[in-house]
């Protein structure tokens, strides 16, 4: 990690090479946690645990001053400008009349009999840390968030990330039209990053509010449109059985850039020990570094022989990550080592998540040795098996796996037979998804926390020596994969339905080029709009993680795959320093080629100069956000996009400029031009 990674910036301080990286930070961190923890508030000038007067618990915190309410759990604040801002309203359903407050030595405690629930208060590194821990099964509605009079937009990691105007018309809309009224996430599944967060209009300079949910199994996050404005309420369910009887939320008070929740978690991250490098993961197999510059393709016929590699590298593609599926004609290993040669990375894809009856399975990757299906199949309450994606056998154990490895090797036996062509990279699909699985089976009971830790023991083996990437990698994975497809794609509830229809999205025939990833779709208004539209989109992921692992879209949402977004995709690919993800036949390769190569081009140096970096700096350049700027490390590489049709400083509509440390002269790019 870079050496300020634990602290908290200001999500301004670097839009231009000359600003210094020290600029004064205005964020205010109050994080809701669940035990009490060392007290000390960086920033704050002093160790004093806080006044009580009632029920009002005052606690300082970097900036200003973070106001509890013992009685309801109401959260404010008042920033040291002097602005009072309402974080949490009371907790919805009420809580019960609270037991006494008791000071600590860093805060204060209190119960809530009724509900069966111990509440902390503290402050720590400059955040107030809320703890909730409950002796009984039950729920809690809070915080209640969007309540704040100057709300003026919500700030949601689905996929790369969402900055929505609360007062948005299509925003406010049901699930029906593409809107968030009346829906709810799964925070732990449904969100690529554990938070939400506000800006603030209107006041003395800009503000808004983080909020972290580091206890994200069994937290969600509903949505509702309250006089024309979006408010978010979290719920939380105290489960024994799924080991959630404790609830952590963060608020974190910053300067209201979008991105700034974000800027606040990698810093929450880095303070925790869990975020990765990837400058350190190159250090340690050093072929995570062909992934800086490369592409990503899935490649079918043609294209996976030593001839297609041959094709690719003749265009003057200089790096490539080329996966393949697990059918019955894998990349064979002169593929393999002409892949090599060129510079690029080979993986196959696989999952240890299916297993099938192995004389009716559909798919090499369901087949397992002896007893594994149906033996590691997760159970539910009742005994039946927890049935597989689409229908397909059900969904394997990781403990069990995970107790059967030292002694009968299925996991290094499949990944050995997998690799004996060469290749050094490897596609695990599913294990770093948000959706985990408590397992009721005897033998290999486990919770879903626990489902998260197998996935990360089995995955971090696989980092030893192979370049591995997974899907939708959530933050809890992020210290041990080098990639990721999925998480780049802000994929709302229609693009599943849509799949869905095979008439029109396409399925998984003829072989060697399936619809599914090869056929053109052209979106519906309101999924394009809530995927893909500009205004929109704000990089949070990539504050929090980029410079840990490559982040991607989703394998079947290939670059050709939606020709109407292809030049959108592509500006925000450059603007967030992301490959572009293919899908490549040999037809596809001849007519697409060139343009592949004129794009790849045109990413390699400023991928391979700013890849390792984190993003420091995002801003919209103008009022409609039409025009946005992305800044890397210490200036080591600025990104401008145009995504309006009217030039901006010189700037036409649908290109980008980028600009390196060294460049005396931006580099431009008009996608829709692109040709080799």
């Amino acid at each position: 990690m870079t050496s300020d990674d634990s602290q908290i910036p200001d999500s301004k301080s670097l839009e231009g090479h000359g600003r210094s990286r020290t600029t004064a930070t205005r964020v205010l961190a109050a994080s809701l946690a669940l035990t009490a923890t060392t007290f000390g508030v960086s920033g704050c000038g002093s160790a004093a645990a806080g006044t009580l007067e009632g029920s009002r618990l005052e606690l300082p915190v970097t900036g200003g001053t973070a106001v509890v309410d013992t009685a309801s759990l109401a959260v404010t604040a008042k920033t040291g400008g002097g602005r009072e801002l309402a974080l949490s309203a009371p907790a919805g359903g009420g809580l019960g009349k609270p037991g006494p407050v008791t000071r600590t030595g860093d805060g204060a405690r209190w119960t809530y009999p009724a509900k069966g629930l111990r509440v902390t208060a503290s402050s720590e590194r400059g955040r107030l840390r809320i703890t909730m821990r409950a002796d009984r099964d039950g729920s809690v509605s809070w915080p209640v968030t969007g309540t704040d009079r100057g709300a003026s937009a919500l700030q949601l990691p689905r996929g790369e990330g969402l900055d929505v105007p609360v007062r948005d018309a299509f925003w406010n809309g049901g699930e029906e039209k593409g809107g968030l009224d009346g829906s709810s996430v799964d925070v732990g599944e449904g969100l690529s990053l554990p938070l939400w967060g506000y800006s603030m209009g209107g006041g003395k300079g800009g503000a808004g509010v983080s909020y972290l949910t580091p206890t994200d199994i069994g937290t969600s996050l509903r949505f509702a449109s309250t006089g024309g404005r979006l408010r978010t309420t979290a719920a939380h369910a105290f489960d024994a059985g799924e080991g959630t009887r404790d609830y952590e939320v963060s608020f974190a008070l910053t300067d209201g850039n979008p991105v700034a929740p974000a800027t606040d978690y990698r810093s929450y991250l880095a303070q925790h020990g869990q975020l990765g490098s990837l400058r350190q993961k190159i250090r340690q197999n050093p072929a995570n570094g062909k992934l800086l510059g490369a592409f990503h393709a899935y490649v079918w016929g043609d294209a996976r022989t030593a001839s297609g590699v041959g094709r690719l590298k003749r265009l003057g593609v200089d790096r490539m990550w080329l996966g393949y599926d697990a059918g019955p004609d894998p990349m064979n290993a002169a593929a393999v080592r002409a892949a090599k040669k060129a510079g690029y990375l080979v993986g196959p894809y696989d999952t240890f998540a299916n297993g099938q009856d192995p004389k009716s399975a559909d798919s090499p990757t369901s087949v397992w040795p002896g007893r594994v299906y149906p033996d590691f199949c997760i159970r539910k309450a009742d005994g039946t098996p927890e049935t597989g994606f689409g229908g397909r056998g059900c969904y394997l154990s990781s403990r069990a796996f995970e107790k059967a490895e030292p002694g009968k090797h299925y996991l290094a036996d499949r990944t050995r037979t997998m690799v004996a062509n060469g290749a050094d990279s490897y596609f695990l699909d599913v294990d770093a998804t948000g959706e985990v699985f408590r397992d009721h089976a005897r033998g290999h009971e486990m919770t879903k926390g626990g489902d998260r830790e197998m996935r990360l023991a089995r995955m971090r083996r696989l980092s030893q020596n192979l370049v591995l990437g997974s899907e939708s990698a959530q933050a809890w994975a992020n210290q041990v994969l080098a990639y990721d497809h999925g998480s780049g794609t802000p994929a709302a509830d229609g693009l599943w339905k849509l799949e869905k229809d095979r008439k029109t999205w396409g399925g998984y025939y003829p072989e060697k080029a399936p619809g599914a990833f090869f056929k053109p779709v052209k979106l519906p208004t309101e999924l394009a709009t809530a995927m893909y539209d500009p205004k929109y989109r704000v990089p949070l992921y990539e504050t929090a993680l980029h410079g840990s692992l490559v982040n991607a879209e989703r394998w079947e949402l290939s670059y050709e795959k939606l020709p109407e977004q292809k030049t959108d995709r592509a500006l925000l690919a450059m603007l967030y320093n992301t490959p572009l993800n293919y899908v490549l036949d040999g037809p596809a390769l001849a007519k697409k080629g060139p343009e592949l190569a004129a794009l790849q081009k045109y990413f390699s140096p400023l991928h391979r100069a700013a890849g390792t970096e984190r993003l420091t700096s995002f801003r919209w350049l103008t009022g409609d956000r039409s025009v946005q700027r992305t800044v890397f490390g210490d200036g080591a590489l600025t990104v401008t996009a145009n995504f309006g049709s009217r030039a901006h400083d010189g700037l036409p509509g649908g290109c980008v400029d980028a600009k390196l440390r060294t460049d005396t002269q931006p580099r431009r790019l008009c996608p829709a031009k692109a040709t080799g």
